[in-house]
């Protein structure tokens, strides 16, 4: 006889349970899933104790920043949840809004020309077909494949796990090397080694291991697929990009450790604050936070700045500036600035200066920012990625808030002309469209402009 789904009331209790012993988010749904016998459509919504009127006006909120989006009610909401099919473009929307993949959601992965890149992560009026990626930078659909297949892989094995510690501590390196390469190496090269090492990770996670080795391998896994997400971010692969960052929280998760649970988050919080909304650039933000418990670390300064920027480009000025002072003294505090951390996961004085530049710049306050951004790009190497030149772009965007539209415009092109074909990925010219976006009217004809526009036309490798 089957068994009759549990009430929300159910749900609630277990939720409330779980949260008392610290459990995240993905266990209260694994938990409401089996124990209540709903659907995960079911379980991400009871997890977030959302009703369905609730979830639906959510969504419909979400959707109203898109081209021709889906609608959703109640009702609709409720047979979606019992099994009843939808179309891809509303499945990619509630992949969005809950941020994990259809699996998570118990629905089939589709074909990516079926499932739309999540629009969760494009701006409104924009087509991902005219991004640089498209046009050769990004190399071909194998490794597109290989991307796909090895997350696939990694969430399939997470779970499961004899290593010896010098394995381990040969891991830890190899992996720090990674950390200390992706500062400079362009995205799609970095990719590769990036998949390399998660195999191996993968090959011991694959049969039961102790606890200790389950969660160091947890670790490694969580910071190779962060790292596999934000170069896929870069290369504008918007949509894996989310995905990868939803099995990083999960290795994240499994592994306990409370300041990677909330660096992932922190990580996150950049495709959003990028590519949109910038609501959920905030949430991550705060998230990261949250779980940082307020210890001053690396990553609360790391996740406070990232919030205070998202805030400024919000227009919540009072928020942005609590938010920057938090970052500023939780960086203090840490002594994170002292330590030279050049690896994807330090956070370095260059890099608090770049998102305190980037909130001074949302803000208007463009004086304080220029001097920020001209200490920042003292403090970095000769060789490094693409910070100096987002910091180039933030003085070209204070240039044209101070009514200089021609100096705007030059810096921002002579930015794009100095940036390495392989590093000039969507990020970049996304910068570059923003200083133009923030030319008065009158000038957006100039001949300044006219120049910026065809040099962003242009392929990468042709400026």
């Amino acid at each position: 006889m089957e068994r009759m789904p549990h009430g929300p009331s159910c749900a609630k209790r277990l939720r409330r349970d779980a949260e008392q012993r610290g459990v995240g988010l993905c266990g209260i749904v694994d938990t409401i899933h089996h124990h209540c016998g709903v659907s995960l459509l079911r379980a991400q919504r009871l997890a977030r104790d959302l009703t369905l009127k609730q979830a639906a006006a959510h969504l419909n909120a979400l959707a109203a920043t898109r081209e021709n989006p889906p609608r959703f009610d109640g009702d609709q909401l409720g047979h979606w949840e019992t099994g009843r099919q939808m179309r891809a473009k509303t499945l990619a929307l509630l992949c969005e809004y809950y941020e994990c993949a259809p699996e998570d959601l118990g629905f089939e992965r589709v074909a990516d020309a079926a499932l739309p890149p999540c629009s969760a992560v494009v701006p409104a009026g924009r087509s991902l077909t005219r991004l640089p990626h498209e046009r050769g930078l990004y190399d071909g659909e194998a490794l597109r494949q290989h991307v796909d297949a090895a997350r696939r892989s990694v969430d399939r094995t997470l779970a499961s796990g004899t290593v010896s510690s010098n394995q381990l501590d040969l891991l830890d390196e190899q992996v720090l090397w990674a950390r200390q390469q992706y500062v400079y190496t362009p995205p799609a090269p970095m990719i590769r080694v990036l998949l390399d090492h998660l195999s191996e990770v993968e090959m011991l996670a694959e049969q039961r291991q102790p606890a200790a080795v389950a969660v160091r391998l947890s670790e490694l896994t969580a910071m190779l697929a962060t790292l596999i997400a934000d170069a896929l971010m870069k290369l504008g692969q918007l949509s894996r990009s989310q995905s990868w960052y939803a099995t990083a929280r999960n290795a994240a998760e499994d592994s306990g450790n409370l300041e990677l649970r909330a660096r992932v988050r922190a990580q996150a919080a950049m495709l959003p604050f990028y590519y949109g909304p910038l609501e959920a650039a905030v949430n991550l933000s705060r998230e990261a936070r949250i779980i940082s418990r307020g210890r001053p670390s690396a990553t609360t300064a790391f996740a406070s700045a990232a919030e205070a920027r998202a805030l400024a480009k919000l227009g919540d000025s009072e928020g942005a500036e609590t938010a920057l002072k938090r970052a500023a003294a939780m960086f203090e505090q840490s002594g994170a600035g002292g330590r030279g951390d050049d690896e994807a996961f330090g956070f370095p004085e260059r890099r608090f200066r770049l998102y305190e530049s980037g909130t001074l710049t949302a803000l208007g306050r463009t004086s304080e920012a220029r001097r920020v951004q001209e200490a920042a790009l003292r403090l970095y190497p000769s060789k490094t990625g693409i910070d100096p030149a987002l910091l180039h772009f933030e003085t070209a965007l204070c240039l044209a808030y101070d009514q200089s539209p021609a100096e705007a415009c030059r810096l921002a092109g002579t930015t794009l002309l100095r940036i390495a074909p392989e590093h000039r990925t969507p990020i970049v010219e996304q910068r570059a469209r923003e200083v133009i976006g923030a030319l008065p009217p009158g000038a957006q004809s100039g001949r300044a402009v006219r120049e910026l526009r065809e040099i962003l036309a242009l392929p990468p490798g042709r400026t």
